[in-house]
């Protein structure tokens, strides 16, 4: 039976990162999403993973579309020496027209192929924002270096009488990579607390990507609830929260 890749995103510790690494270990996690360190962090970045018995299992890697391609040629350098196949990206066309922005993301596509990274774009308007776009976005994009990165909030975030199941389902064979997390289901509500308390139907999600042979990498993305104020214990917290909740319906 294979077992799911399950990371966290140390932005889920929101201003308190500093200790995210210290407190994943503690609850025996051991992998996590990080941005792509600068060359010059790279050593002490590889060393502070192995210090936690940690590896990353995704990088957040910025790509602007208005940038040339190349402008990721060093952070592709970078995964590849961390030995990381997948970059979680929020590519927007913005004023760019919908062709302008695929042929830009195909010409990002080519240059990570170097590198044998995949490049997963993101739930985000305009290119990704659900199933149908993020379609869309990979039949004329047609690279294999490009797939989609289902966020199981952000659907519910920037679309209106959507359902994160009936929406992997629609997307299953484009996913390449999973942010968890969870809602209340309000369109632009800021509302996104430790897994299990909100409407996201994980087993569900959960059940369509094992299905399929899908099993990572998945990533839980706490990025938590408008105006709250949490200090260091309780967003520590909510990422053991979440995750005992995963343990409880059998992702992990």
């Amino acid at each position: 039976m294979s077992v799911n890749v399950v990371a966290v995103n140390i932005g889920s510790y929101r201003k308190h990162r500093e200790r995210a690494f210290a407190h994943l270990e503690s609850i025996g996690v051991r992998n996590v999403e990080i941005p792509v360190p600068t060359p010059d962090q790279l050593a002490a970045m590889q060393q502070r993973l192995r210090d936690f018995g940690l590896s990353a299992t995704t990088l957040n890697c910025p790509c602007d579309l208005s940038l040339e391609p190349e402008t990721l040629r060093e952070k592709l350098e970078v995964g590849k020496a961390m030995g990381v196949s997948t970059f979680f990206v929020s590519a927007k066309a913005g004023e760019l027209s919908k062709v302008e922005a695929y042929s830009r993301l195909r010409a990002r596509c080519e240059l990570a192929d170097e590198f044998g990274i995949t490049l997963s774009l993101e739930t985000h308007p305009d290119l990704a924002e659900n199933a149908t776009e993020a379609r869309a976005t990979l039949h004329v994009v047609d690279h294999p270096r490009l797939r989609w990165n289902l966020d199981t909030a952000n659907l519910y975030y920037y679309n209106q009488n959507v359902n994160a199941v009936s929406e992997t389902r629609k997307g299953l064979d484009l996913i390449g990579s999973v942010h968890l997390k969870d809602t209340n289901g309000g369109f632009h509500a800021w509302w996104f607390p430790a897994l299990g308390e909100g409407v996201v139907d994980f087993r569900g999600v959960f059940s369509l990507l094992n299905g399929a042979g899908f099993h990572g990498p998945f990533t839980l993305e706490l990025e938590g609830i408008q105006g709250e104020e949490l200090d260091e214990a309780a967003a520590g917290a909510r990422v053991a929260k979440s995750i005992h909740y995963l343990q409880t319906i059998g992702a992990l």
